[in-house]
């Protein structure tokens, strides 16, 4: 039943520019990636994210590739893949400070612990609050997924 709601949203919100597709699926409960390809590819086009994916055995050349390795990941291994920062868009130096100090030692937190640029960071948390307040209250109020989702 779920898949074929995913199926349905991807119709509607692949003109904006957005794909839905499951990565883990237990008895109970699915895990959903969210993303916008050509803001992953952009993301993944940055040499400091590229170092980190190859590391993690991914090849950064194929998009798709990416993305199956990473569902791979989540289902088959015992550890958490922590790159998936990079797959959700934070900042390579705050993943790889997460990964290489074990979630310890950073300088704050918000979406995500920060490593690098705390200023930045801390900017953003503020607007992407701001955004998820918005968004929620208009969704609370009745408005559609499919309206809330906008081309970028």
């Amino acid at each position: 039943m779920i898949i074929k709601e995913i199926r349905e949203f991807n119709q509607k919100l692949t003109q904006k520019g957005i794909r839905i597709i499951p990565v883990r699926i237990s008895d109970k409960r699915m895990l959903v990636y969210v993303y916008r390809p050509e803001k992953l590819k952009e993301d993944f086009s940055d040499e400091k994210t590229q170092i980190i994916l190859k590391c993690k055995g991914y090849d950064c050349t194929n998009l798709s590739q990416c993305i199956c390795r990473l569902i791979q990941k989540l289902q088959s291994d015992p550890d958490f893949p922590h790159e998936i920062g990079l797959f959700l868009g934070y900042p390579a130096e705050d993943v790889k400070g997460f990964i290489e100090n074990k979630a310890a030692c950073s300088k704050c937190s918000g979406c995500w612990k920060v490593y690098g640029d705390e200023q930045a960071a801390r900017i953003l948390f503020k607007k992407y609050k701001k955004c998820t307040e918005i968004y929620c209250r208009r969704w609370k109020s009745g408005v559609a997924v499919e309206q809330l989702t906008i081309t970028i």
